[in-house]
């Protein structure tokens, strides 16, 4: 059988394993709570296996690996900072924010920040924070795994090279709504163990596979890099000190505002459960992280010696090593992981976004109940679905502009008002309002400073990191000049914990 097939066969069987965890999954959903929370009964396996993929996700298996090959080491301040942004996240918000959901009967963030802040408006604006970030992160997780798809696809016989982006982006949109319709969450995190599972074996794999792949191993890489860049092997790589080190900031603290990361606290069983699903997690994801640096490192070399063709983007050095480098049953798997990844994480920020549009929204301006909730949670995931897939192919540079800026804006957004709030008593809702404000208007103004005047921020620091800053000042700034505030017997109890 030929390389084509065995990979058409491995991203089918994983397909029909998709379809058969929504069928599974929506015989276990039956009401709201168990569509975005999971009914709060996740065992300690599928919690950290979900914690540790909805983080790595298909960045780690396609930009990680991208970062490596065009900056040389710099991304290393991002694999060994979000381990780091594990413990960070679970010490400030694993006990509180999964108690808060059970003593307030939460199924979202909102909901959680409503509860801390008695605000209606604090709501609102996490919401509102939430659905921006979230269709740009969808609608890029589509595109990217369109793209991938078209390229096995086009790739086999069978089709000819014929197979457009668009039939791609049905076909991916299809699978992806199917199982999130269907299961909800439950079908999100479960979808989340199998790719965190095919994450740690694929990248034992690939990692060995990528010590043969260039001669003298490792030490053979970092001589042929050196040749060409010595900076680009040095600690910081090309991207230089600073920005390495905002990189260090952002994603140390950043990870205690990714709403599809914290969300996976609120699911757990036992409060106790915490101190056995952070180790878990964090060793998947240095195992994951293997990968990661692996590939970059064995593309560029390989390039540098003129034994593969130089890449027309940095992206490609994933896929280009599978296809020139790998076992054809090894690209299969790790293809599958990828499209795994892209999915489970999709899945994850379509549920989040629903839940923010149909029952976060709403509260938000004083309608307490909605009726038949769930049918209505299952047809906006359907609407969300068409909308992030119509930026994927039309609107493409809001989408990167989106994409680009999910990650700063969930971590100056919510990091203040969620992973600080719950353990500082003095925070105001009008700090958490003007932080969330500001990390949006920053990010959007930066990134589309750029992209229409050419602004680039000095030193390559990370724009994020810059509105993490200024959301940070501003939430103690405002909280300290602030009337204390008066909080609810039952949160003020969770806090003294």
């Amino acid at each position: 059988m030929d390389r084509s097939m065995t990979i058409l066969l491995c991203l089918g069987l994983y397909m029909l394993i998709c379809f058969g965890v929504g069928l599974w999954a929506m015989r276990r959903t039956k009401s709201t709570k168990d569509f975005f929370m999971a009914g709060r009964n996740l065992g300690v396996l599928v919690t950290a296996l979900a914690v540790f993929s909805a983080n790595m996700s298909g960045f780690g298996f396609v930009g990680g690996p991208g970062l490596v090959y065009k900056m040389g080491m710099s991304s290393i301040w991002i694999c060994l900072t979000a381990p780091l942004g594990f413990a960070v996240a679970f010490f400030l918000l694993a006990k509180r924010i999964r108690l808060i959901a059970e003593l307030r009967d939460s199924v979202s963030l909102p909901d959680t920040v409503a509860a801390r802040y008695k605000s209606e408006t604090s709501r609102f604006l996490t919401a509102l924070a939430i659905i921006l970030g979230v269709m740009g992160y969808l609608a890029t997780q589509i595109l990217a795994m369109s793209m991938v798809l078209r390229e096995i696809l086009n790739s086999n016989p069978l089709f000819g090279g014929g197979v457009s982006l668009a039939m791609c982006v049905i076909i991916s949109s299809t699978v992806m709504v199917f199982y999130s319709v269907a299961g909800g969450i439950i079908a999100s995190v479960y979808a989340d163990l199998i790719q965190g599972a095919i994450m740690v074996v694929a990248s034992i794999l690939v990692f060995i596979t990528a010590t043969t792949a260039v001669d003298g191993g490792f030490a053979g890489m970092a001589t042929t890099i050196m040749k060409d860049n010595p900076e680009a092997i040095a600690p910081w790589g090309t991207l230089g000190m600073i920005g390495c080190l905002s990189w260090y900031f952002i994603f140390t603290m950043g990870v205690a505002g990714q709403p599809h990361v914290i969300i996976k606290m609120m699911m757990y069983k036992k409060v106790s459960d915490a101190k056995h699903i952070l180790p878990i997690s964090v060793g998947a994801y240095a195992i994951a992280a293997l990968l990661w640096l692996s590939i970059g490192l064995v593309m560029r070399s390989l390039v540098l010696q003129g034994v593969h063709a130089p890449l027309a983007n940095a992206d490609e050095a994933a896929p280009q090593f599978l296809q020139s480098c790998a076992h054809p049953l090894l690209a299969g798997i790790v293809f599958a992981g990828l499209f795994s990844a892209i999915m489970s994480t999709g899945s994850s920020f379509l549920n989040i976004g629903t839940a923010a549009v149909i029952h976060d929204m709403p509260k938000a301006f004083g309608i307490k109940t909605i009726k038949n909730e769930l049918f209505k949670a299952r047809v906006t995931t359907v609407v969300l679905t068409a909308v992030a897939a119509f930026f994927a192919l039309y609107i493409g540079d809001l989408v990167a502009l989106l994409g680009a800026f999910g990650w700063g804006t969930f971590a100056a957004a919510l990091v203040p008002t969620i992973a600080v709030g719950l353990n500082w008593k003095r925070a105001t809702p009008l700090a958490a309002n003007v932080a969330i404000i500001a990390s949006i208007v920053i990010n959007f103004g930066i990134k589309m400073a750029s992209k229409s005047a050419g602004f680039s921020v000095p030193f390559s620091v990370n724009t994020g990191a810059i509105a993490l800053l200024v959301s940070l000042t501003l939430f103690f700034g405002i909280s300290l000049l602030s009337k204390p505030p008066k909080l609810d017997a039952d949160i003020e109890a969770v806090m003294d914990i």
